[in-house]
């Protein structure tokens, strides 16, 4: 399954990429456009971040359409043009799946609010009253990880932002749709998947607050993820496919499991431990000077202990949630 370890993988950002009609905003026609300039570069595959409908409250990772493309990007003609082109030229593309949650705008929740017990399923719903959250557990983006919703008595899990509502795995419904959106793209010619948070999938069988952290340790590389992301991948019929996880606050020995090649979940892992050597008190907005010895330590322990057990570690300096590497460990004026 690892045939992928010589390939060049090259992040775009679409809607500050290249804007093709002058709107101010980066369309996937802009994408086309500079086909010929990474083609030059030597890429091999060009991941897109996000560009479903989206209300765009977390830049595009809070998806209402996993099978559309948002108009402010273009059209699925457009879309298909760039896979033909970019194929022409020896380039694959690879989708972002955000499948740990959706947005509230997606037709699911919108149902589930309605009252349609089975799209309730869909998502985490806890009966209570507004004043007894069902967990302590924090929120990524601050405050509480739960949304009280009046007309049903009931609230819902979002781990991230209060429009992202956490989808549950535990319902076999939920993966078989997962695996479908994954055999749709497929079938449209795309050639790999990066997958959003997909270590925080399997939530626990008991919700129970958390008084020595945020949450994050009873769902963070859950019981069942392992399962969902073998079937994931069978069912979605993606086993022979570039896939990469992003693994929110996860181990070295989970990295091993997620992609020894035995296993059939995923090709590489992106972890972000190297990536906090400038976090003071370990605070992500609190920055001090690099430890550059720290630094060299963790891509040395990642590197070896990955490689010296089968699985395959990603190398990365910045993405979309990152600052670039340049200014953030070199200089902006050498």
């Amino acid at each position: 399954m690892n045939d992928f370890k010589d390939k060049v993988v090259y992040q775009i950002y679409p809607k500050s990429f290249m804007d093709s009609n002058g709107d101010g905003f980066g369309d996937l026609k802009g994408v086309t456009a500079k086909l010929d300039y990474l083609a030059d570069l030597g890429v091999d595959y060009l991941w897109l971040t996000p560009f479903f409908p989206s209300p765009q409250r977390d830049n595009g990772y809070d998806v209402a359409d996993y099978r559309a493309v948002d108009p402010r990007y273009g059209t699925m003609e457009d879309l298909e043009e760039l896979i033909r082109e970019a194929d022409r030229r020896g380039i694959g593309l690879m989708l972002d799946m955000v499948f740990n949650h959706t947005s509230t705008g997606h037709e699911w929740f919108k149902k589930a609010l309605a009252g349609d017990k089975k799209y309730q399923d869909y998502y985490i719903f806890k009966n209570g009253t507004p004043d007894n959250l069902p967990t302590n557990w924090v929120s990524k983006f601050g405050g509480p990880a739960w949304q009280y919703v009046p007309q049903l008595g009931k609230w819902y899990l979002h781990l991230f932002d209060v429009t992202q509502a956490d989808l549950n795995w535990e319902n076999p419904a939920v993966r078989e749709e997962m695996a479908d959106i994954l055999r749709f793209w497929k079938a449209k010619g795309i050639k790999g998947f990066r997958f959003d948070v997909v270590n925080l999938i399997s939530k626990p069988e008991v919700y129970e607050d958390d008084f020595a952290g945020d949450g994050r340790r009873f769902y963070t590389d859950g019981r069942n993820v392992h399962k969902y992301l073998k079937e994931l991948v069978a069912a979605g019929g993606i086993d022979g496919m570039i896939t990469v996880g992003e693994m929110s606050s996860t181990t070295l020995e989970n990295c091993i499991g997620y992609t020894a090649e035995g296993n059939h979940e995923l090709t590489m892992c992106f972890n972000f431990h190297h990536l906090k050597v400038d976090y003071k008190d370990g605070q992500k907005w609190e920055l001090m000077e690099p430890d550059y010895l720290a630094m060299k330590k963790l891509f040395q322990t990642w590197q070896e202990g990955m490689q010296a057990h089968g699985g395959w570690n990603a190398l990365f300096w910045c993405n979309h949630d990152q600052p670039r590497a340049v200014s953030r460990f070199g200089s902006d004026t050498t």
